[in-house]
């Protein structure tokens, strides 16, 4: 299996750098919008399968699996909405999540925008997510993007979120570049996702996937990271040290069971 990895590209252009929360949020949303696209229905198709009661074996369960991934290919083909990059994002879902925001402006963000992929706008800041790629055959014009210069801020504090939104919280305790932030907030939203389901993705689409990325209060952190949300920990290739917990994801559907906190 070819080892994939899913770029983002943060428009910040010397005169106009986004606001660092909007980032942060555009990249969440962008992450969501794209596995939207490219839904790989085949996965709960095969597992519907088991749960059924088959017991005709491994063999058979592949087979099974993988007759309901062409079965999905061609649908979300048909469809004409995203199917073409099924295959990079079924294959990047069964490996490491790996996200890598790199920036880009003026020629640079105009070539980044001629490539497949979804831009998305929330307030100052533009991100666009591309399908995913081979770690090591990354199309020229995204391969020549610098990883580096990505330190952005808010000019105020953002409005707290409201009960009903998705919301991804980042750990105080750690300092992060925004590239990385933004990347640690695209496995957050991406962990909503998959723990919601068709009605909870349905209600969440006709908001845009908006998303809300707060920092959460220091005191409280710690019970949130043990409250029994999903909890993104990092792999340590940059920035931060191995298994450190970066975001916690809450939604309105994740929360059933979990204390208050």
């Amino acid at each position: 299996m070819t080892e994939r990895v899913l770029p983002l590209v943060v428009r910040i252009e010397r005169s106009a750098p986004p606001q660092r929360t909007d980032a942060l949020e555009a990249a969440a949303t962008a992450v969501v919008r794209l596995l939207d696209r490219a839904q790989d229905r085949a996965q709960d198709r095969a597992q519907n399968h088991a749960r059924d009661g088959s017991q005709d074996g491994a063999q058979d369960h592949a087979e099974a699996r993988a007759e309901a991934r062409a079965e999905a290919r061609a649908e979300a083909r048909a469809e004409d909405d995203g199917g073409e990059w099924f295959d990079e994002v079924a294959e990047w879902q069964d490996g490491r999540i790996r996200k890598v925001v790199r920036r880009a402006r003026g020629a640079e963000w105009r070539r980044a925008l001629a490539l497949p992929g979804i831009t998305v706008t929330v307030r100052t800041a533009e991100v666009r997510v591309h399908p995913p790629v081979p770690l090591d055959d990354w199309p020229r014009d995204l391969a020549r993007l610098q990883v580096s210069g990505t330190d952005l801020s808010d000019d105020a504090t953002p409005p707290e979120a409201g009960p009903g939104d998705v919301v991804l919280w980042i750990n105080p305790g750690l300092e992060m570049t925004a590239g990385k932030a933004m990347a640690q907030a695209g496995h957050g939203a991406q962990f909503a996702w998959w723990g919601a389901g068709e009605a909870d993705r349905a209600a969440w689409r006709e908001r845009g996937f908006a998303v809300r990325v707060r920092t959460a209060d220091p005191a409280g952190w710690d019970a949130l990271a043990a409250s029994g949300l999903p909890v993104v920990r990092d792999a340590g290739f940059t920035e931060i040290a191995p298994n450190s917990a970066t975001v916690v994801a809450d939604a309105p559907w994740l929360r059933v069971g979990v204390p208050e906190v």
